[in-house]
């Protein structure tokens, strides 16, 4: 099969993948940073440089300050405080576009800021070159202009090729492309500059659990690695717990869920975390409990509506699904009022995979497309094209089950020209999947096994993987599909679909 994606890909900067290991001691950018600047004029102010690396067009050292704290915390998966540190930073130089463009990248984690991103590309001529080629990435990817965007990681690699923050943010990026080859080599070359780099350790935590060649030893002795060089942050803790919860430990996850609100009382993902492993036990009283601790704790729509989402989920757990149902009708109703589109996706997609019969869920998927056909406010369009390209997926996946070959052809055909035009790996990946399985109700097992191993993230994608190579007669293949699918566990709506419609299968 044509895989175009792993071609276009290898755009990235070659003659770094090709070095090696690096020889640089490890050093802090900080601390040169603030040597050099004893030395400044007291009359004419010097620009700055990012952790002491890259040329900033700001002469502010508090602009530079803020900055640097922003991406710290970027990188410690604190995304909101990292958009407020970015617009503290913006605030002592409205003429920095790479505050407003850090803005507008944290930002995008969370509740997305479209003027900043538009003020990041109104203000790029007034950065330095250097400065100019992150302020570019950083709004291309949210732009959805991905081979502009990997022009300028190319870019940013060749000239710092040492530097660990470059080299944890395009890993980071590569990784929620699903790209893990190339993530887990930026990022343990990050490593090699800074063992005890925070952002990476925890990064590779969940790659080395969530890659196909899932290594559980390896992934929690990382995330250790990162709660102790990081013992007052939550997130190493919250990070164990998530990681813990995949792997089956449920006791484990829920002790580091709690050693986390310890550090921070109002840590939301480790509240709401905590729910999610009772969900997985099976209580269903203490899941609502802490689903419920959590709701308050949120700072913004996004997060009250999604651990509401995650909530709706114990009906379907405890054998209720028609109050599910409803229940997820209500909440989709007071998304649309709050007109949150991320959240509104979200739900609609659960209400979908989790309908009472194919024609409801069909029913379900149009209006999804409808609410996604044009570009919406409060919703960048590169995660409106994924969302876009998940729901053509679940169209393929629904119809090709169903035997309705023409309407997985169909989906499948709009999914490729999406795929063509957006060159978004994971998009990519999408579109060979659900050709995979449009291929497997053909019988067409042999194509369908290489197209459906594209996308081994999805709990229903590596299931259906494991029962074409089964049917294959390749059973240690069809073992290593269920052993990816075994680290994909959570309370959402794929896991629970996948583990309840193979229970089914085997009765």
């Amino acid at each position: 099969m044509v895989r175009y994606a792993a071609r276009w890909f290898l755009l990235i900067f070659p003659a770094f993948f090709a070095s090696g290991a690096l020889a640089q001691t490890p050093s802090s950018h900080m601390e040169r940073a603030s040597s050099r600047e004893a030395h400044r004029s007291p009359v004419a102010p010097l620009s700055q440089k990012l952790f002491g690396e890259i040329p900033l067009s700001t002469k502010s050292e508090d602009a530079r300050k803020s900055l640097e704290l922003a991406w710290d915390k970027y990188e410690n998966a604190m995304y909101e405080p990292a958009a407020n540190m970015a617009r503290q930073a913006a605030r002592k130089d409205p003429q920095s576009a790479l505050s407003y463009a850090m803005v507008s990248f944290a930002a995008r984690r969370g509740m997305p800021d479209a003027s900043s991103l538009a003020k990041a590309k109104a203000l790029l001529s007034h950065a330095t070159p250097d400065e100019q080629l992150l302020v570019r990435w950083m709004t291309d990817i949210q732009d959805h202009h991905l081979l502009p965007a990997i022009a300028s990681m190319n870019d940013l690699l060749k000239r710092y090729p040492h530097d660990k923050h470059v080299l944890y943010v395009t890993g980071e990026w590569l990784f929620l492309q699903q790209d893990d080859d190339r993530a887990r080599t930026l990022l343990e070359t990050a490593l090699q500059v800074d063992p005890n780099f925070p952002a990476a350790l925890n990064r590779l935590g969940y790659l080395y659990l969530d890659s196909s060649n899932p290594d559980p030893a390896k992934a929690v002795a990382s995330l250790k690695r990162y709660a102790e060089v990081e013992p007052s942050s939550p997130n190493p803790q919250d990070s164990l717990g998530e990681i813990l919860r995949e792997a089956g430990e449920d006791q484990g996850s829920i002790e580091h869920y709690q050693a986390a609100l310890k550090i921070d009382s109002a840590y939301i993902s480790s509240q709401y975390g905590i729910g999610n492993v009772r969900t997985l036990m099976g209580d269903f009283a203490g899941a609502r409990q802490e689903y419920d601790r959590a709701i308050p704790m949120a700072q913004n729509p996004m997060d009250e509506l999604y651990v509401k989402y995650l909530k709706n989920f114990v009906y379907f757990w405890e054998g209720k699904p028609a109050e599910g149902r409803a229940a997820f009708a209500a909440l989709a109703k007071e998304a649309a009022g709050k007109k949150e589109p991320n959240s509104q996706f979200q739900i609609g997609l659960a209400q979908a995979i989790l309908a009472a019969d194919a024609q409801s869920e069909v029913e379900q998927l149009k209006t999804l497309s409808t609410l996604l056909a044009k570009p919406l406010a409060g919703m960048n369009e590169s995660d409106r094209g994924i969302a876009r390209a998940t729901v053509m997926r679940e169209r393929a996946r629904v119809a090709a089950l169903q035997g309705q070959s023409k309407d997985a052809e169909r989906a499948v055909s709009e999914l490729e020209a999406l795929a063509t035009a957006s060159r978004d790996q994971l998009i990519q990946s999408y579109f060979d999947s659900a050709r995979g399985y449009l291929l497997a109700s053909r019988g067409d097992y042999e194509n369908a096994a290489e197209a459906l191993s594209a996308d081994p993230h999805s709990p229903l994608v590596l299931q259906q993987l494991a029962a074409v190579r089964e049917k294959m007669g390749h059973a240690a293949e069809a073992e290593a599909a269920r052993t990816c699918l075994k680290y994909h566990r959570s309370s959402e709506a794929e896991w629970f679909l996948a583990t309840h419609s193979a229970t089914a299968q085997s009765n």
